[in-house]
C-alpha cells in the first residue's frame, strides 16, 4: 500500500507528504528527521488515503498541494481546521 497522509500540528500549517509506511514516517516526523517538519513537533495524523499504485498515490499528492486541491481538503477537514483555529484541538490523539 501506498499513503497520501495530513499531518497537523499546533504551531504550523498542516503538512502533506506520501509514503508506504505510514507509522514510520508519523514517528520520524516526531524524531525531528524530517528537516522541513523537524522544528514543529509534535505532528499528529489528521487524514490519509491509501493507494494499491505508487503513481496513484504521488497523483494524488501533487494535487492536494495545488490550491484546488487544498481547498477541498479545508472543505473536507472543515470541524478539524476550526478547532485549530479555537484552540480546542489536542495533539495527542488521532483525529480522523
Amino acid at each position: 500500500m501506498f499513503y497520501v497522509y495530513i499531518l497537523g500540528s499546533e504551531t504550523a500549517e498542516e503538512y502533506i507528504g506520501f509514503t508506504k509506511d505510514l507509522r514510520n514516517r508519523l514517528a520520524e516526523h516526531n524524531r525531528g528527521v524530517v528537516f522541513s517538519t523537524k522544528r514543529y513537533i509534535p505532528w499528529q495524523l489528521i487524514y490519509h488515503e491509501a493507494f494499491l499504485n505508487e503513481r496513484d498515490a504521488r497523483r494524488r499528492e501533487k494535487y492536494l498541494k495545488t490550491s484546488q486541491g487544498r481547498r477541498m481538503l479545508k472543505r473536507k477537514l472543515k470541524e478539524y481546521l476550526f478547532e485549530k483555529k479555537t484552540n480546542r484541538i489536542s495533539t495527542t490523539g488521532y483525529v480522523g
